[in-house]
């Protein structure tokens, strides 16, 4: 009964839903899923990576608001619902050593009390899943690490009425599986830096694999691919449609459709938390939970 079924995914700014899960998440809205995004700052201290969009004044001057309109089209594209947790972007640092971050910042609060807004959420939407950021963020920028914090705080929070009550933050309720996004994971982009090569084509993967393979990073398990290689191109309108954040002649679009179609038709996600019993690997992030939807 898919009406049933209830995917959160927490972000940490407008932009990142669209870059991390979108085709997963049109696929499950494609089923009758009811999705919603939760978009944990408003993207205030952002910069304009968008070279068509640098020294726009009004754009520069109404970051926040244009960032917010992108977020309209792009929750309209994909068929999600989407909410605003309301904290301040962090911005990322940059530097040798690294500046203090802006006071009230994101990254800045106190996670028990910041992920009490998030319980406030899952309360009142009750998703079965719920998708987020690993411990590292997925880069090391701060937001996402925080919004990985709070995210776990917040899963087993909803459902403790000692530490969040019910009068202040909603009736309990108990996610069933907890994700972190993990698309971005090396035999993903190495098969698609290969596909490239052999087709003749320059590869945006270059560079990237040898920052990866300098730094020695531990690869994350990817537990689940979900199958939405036809949901790519809503995915990349939804991206573009974060037009202060994304170039439409930009790297990301650089490997064509059809090629990521039929050499990686997948999503990738790393499933830490299951009170459900589920077999390894998947396909689906209501494994487990749709017999008893």
């Amino acid at each position: 009964m898919t009406e049933q079924l209830r995917l959160m995914a927490v972000h940490a700014h407008p932009d990142d839903e669209s870059s991390k899960g979108a085709a997963t998440m049109a696929k499950y809205v494609s089923e009758g899923v009811d999705v919603l995004v939760v978009t944990c700052t408003g993207g205030e201290r952002g910069s304009i990576l968008n070279p068509k969009l640098q020294g726009d004044a009004y754009v520069e001057e109404h970051i926040h608001e244009v960032r917010k309109k992108e977020m309209d089209e792009a929750r309209e594209i994909l068929g999600v619902r989407q909410e605003w947790l309301g904290f301040v972007d962090s911005g990322l640092p940059e530097g040798d050593p690294l500046p203090p971050l802006p006071e009230g910042c994101f990254a800045l609060e106190d996670v028990d009390k910041a992920a009490g807004r998030l319980v406030g959420h899952i309360r009142a939407f009750r998703p079965q899943v719920i998708t987020t950021y690993d411990e590292n963020g997925g880069y090391p920028h701060p937001d996402h690490i925080m919004t990985h914090k709070i995210s776990v705080v917040a899963f087993d929070g909803a459902a403790d009425p000692e530490k969040y009550p019910e009068e202040e933050f909603g009736p309990v309720h108990r996610p069933q599986k907890l994700y972190y996004n993990q698309g971005f994971n090396r035999a993903r982009t190495q098969a698609l830096h290969d596909a490239m090569l052999a087709r003749g084509l320059e590869s945006p993967y270059t560079e990237w694999l040898e920052r990866r393979d300098k730094y020695d990073r531990l690869e994350r398990t990817v537990t689940t691919n979900v199958p939405c290689g036809e949901f790519f191109e809503i995915r990349d309108k939804a991206l573009i449609a974060h037009a202060t954040q994304i170039d439409p002649d930009g790297g990301w679009f650089r490997v064509p459709l059809e090629v990521q179609e039929e050499v990686w038709p997948t999503e990738g996600f790393e499933l830490v938390k299951s009170l459900v019993d589920t077999s390894l690997p998947e396909d689906d992030l209501f494994a487990g939970i749709r017999d008893n939807a």
